[in-house]
């Protein structure tokens, strides 16, 4: 009896068919990678990743707009729900902003590496508190997506480093975004997925100012179509990715679709950028888009 309460205790209030968190993980999948290809045009245009940022946060308000009105305005507020979309919301938020600092004074080649590893603990804290379990292809497919993760997320070596206090901001955003993914798989079984991305869109527009404390006002900054205008057309993907991410969660495994999403988003960034920007991929890159491809053949099979 004890099994059965816990096995009901993180079951989705509906489940449609088996296959609905594949297709939910693949679309996040694929609006991350478009993402992640074209958002450096602004970037390099002249409009800071700070007001990108902003951008953003602003974008989200679209798809949970439409996300909401198809659950008929039905809006989570007891407690629990309040506390669970905020911590989800805040999680996300805060290590974006953190991001900003670590790169700021650290090196990207070991900052990525790092949080790009974020999977790992939600994971851990999927099978040890959610009792999660799997079949021996999936875990193969997990392993060799962590490995590929890291390596697709190299960075050739830099200068820019300055002290050591980077460190811990980027094994901050590592824990944040780990744990969200966590709360945002535990958090599906007691509220609307609309009202998770509700939560998520307000904490991220709440963190505005801090990100615009963040940016260099002295700097050029380009306020034309290039600009603002281009980011919001190219954030609205990252913002879809983020709400089809809760869905792949609700009806998923989060010691599935984590690595999954995270693992194939930057291979497809990759395969785009080679097309739009003829770069060649280095060598460590070239390999961790092999284990991605086999990795989330693996997983999706399973």
């Amino acid at each position: 009896m004890k099994e059965t309460l816990e096995a009901s205790a993180i079951r989705p209030r509906s489940r449609p068919r088996s296959s609905s968190w594949l297709t939910y993980a693949l679309i996040t999948t694929i609006f991350w990678g478009v993402w992640g290809a074209l958002i450096e045009i602004p970037e390099k245009a002249g409009f800071p990743a700070t007001l990108g940022y902003c951008v953003w946060a602003l974008t989200m308000l679209i798809p949970s707009f439409f996300s909401l009105r198809k659950d008929g305005w039905k809006l989570d507020t007891d407690r629990k729900a309040v506390i669970s979309g905020l911590t989800i919301g805040f999680t996300g938020a805060i290590g974006q902003v953190v991001l900003f600092q670590a790169l700021i004074i650290g090196p990207a080649y070991l900052v990525f590496p790092i949080i790009s590893l974020s999977p790992l603990l939600t994971i851990l804290m999927s099978f040890f508190l959610l009792k999660e379990r799997t079949s021996t292809r999936a875990w193969t497919g997990i392993a060799l997506a962590l490995v590929a993760i890291v390596l697709l997320s190299y960075q050739p070596p830099e200068n820019g480093s300055h002290g050591m206090g980077w460190i811990w901001l980027a094994f901050f955003v590592f824990a944040a975004w780990g744990a969200q993914a966590y709360f945002m798989k535990t958090a599906n079984t007691h509220m609307s997925s609309a009202s998770i991305f509700f939560y998520m869109t307000v904490t991220g527009i709440a963190l505005i100012p801090v990100a615009l404390l963040m940016t260099d006002f002295n700097q050029e900054i380009n306020w034309g179509l290039s600009g603002p205008y281009l980011a919001a057309v190219i954030q609205v993907l990252n913002a879809v990715g983020a709400l089809s991410l809760v869905f792949a969660f609700r009806y998923g495994k989060a010691i599935i679709v984590s690595p999954m999403t995270n693992a194939g988003a930057p291979l497809i960034t990759i395969v785009l950028s080679l097309v739009i920007y003829a770069t060649i991929p280095h060598v460590v890159i070239m390999a961790g888009m092999v284990l991605a491809l086999v990795a989330i053949f693996l997983m999706a099979e399973s």
